[in-house]
């Protein structure tokens, strides 16, 4: 058995998850099965994106570790939840949305290449590949859309009810933009898995579908502005991907 093959079995049969959650949200669970379901890659943390409320948190400084978690949730959030959180704040707090991340080893570089291109394409553009001294492959998939502001200072809340409330609005677009390019990662992945092609191909099926679905997802935006109630075909735009990168 190769050393890769090795340690992956070893991490799934311990079934933890480096990220502080301990273990894989249910949210990306099938994701998460998919990944690891290849031989060519290994999981080894993730999160499915997140809105949490952070207290004790030192913005002069990286303190993750010693934070405490005043309110979490991986869904929409509700104004009155970050609020009772502030509730709980006895120093700083900061309202947070940290996107989907997922943590990869790879076999060969070619294969995090591949991943790359489908998480590039995907939306994921803060994503990279790592290779460390014994030449171990990691693939990072990231994005940028996070959102990061204080709202309690030594235990003074510093905006309003109205702030938070608007706050809490930009955190659910974001969140929901989180999920289509979630979507999108999770089609591009199944297909590139399906049937092997060169980062080159990758790029340019991912490239053709992700148009024809933007255009297919303004044609129905406009029809429904219109008024035109019968003007459906698919149930969810994003199945639409997955079928183009497949047959492209």
């Amino acid at each position: 058995m190769d050393s890769f093959r090795e340690r992956k079995e070893q991490r799934l049969q311990a079934g933890a998850d480096r990220s502080r959650a301990g273990g894989v949200d249910p949210e990306i669970r099938a994701l998460v099965d998919t990944v690891n379901r290849s031989e060519r890659f290994s999981t080894t943390s993730s999160c499915s994106g997140r809105v949490l409320l952070l207290a004790g948190s030192d913005q002069t400084k990286v303190q993750k570790q010693n934070c405490l978690w005043l309110f979490v949730t991986h869904q929409k959030c509700r104004k009155e939840d970050v609020i009772a959180g502030l509730l709980k704040a006895e120093d700083n707090a900061v309202f947070k949305f940290e996107p989907f991340v997922l943590h990869v080893q790879c076999r060969t570089l070619e294969d995090a290449q591949l991943l790359h291109s489908v998480a590039i394409n995907s939306g994921f553009r803060n994503s990279g590949i790592t290779v460390g001294k014994k030449g171990k492959i990691m693939m990072a998939v990231r994005s940028t859309h996070c959102l990061e502001v204080p709202l309690c200072h030594q235990g003074t809340v510093l905006v309003s009810e109205e702030y938070i409330d608007y706050l809490v609005q930009v955190a659910n677009q974001k969140m929901e933009e989180n999920e289509k390019r979630r979507k999108r990662f999770c089609a591009g992945l199944e297909a590139a898995l399906s049937a092997p092609v060169t980062t080159e191909q990758l790029d340019e099926k991912v490239n053709i579908a992700a148009s024809v679905y933007t255009r297919r997802r303004r044609q129905r935006a406009t029809k429904k502005e219109r008024g035109n109630g019968g003007a459906t075909a698919h149930s969810d735009g994003e199945s639409d991907l997955a079928f183009l990168i497949g047959n492209t």
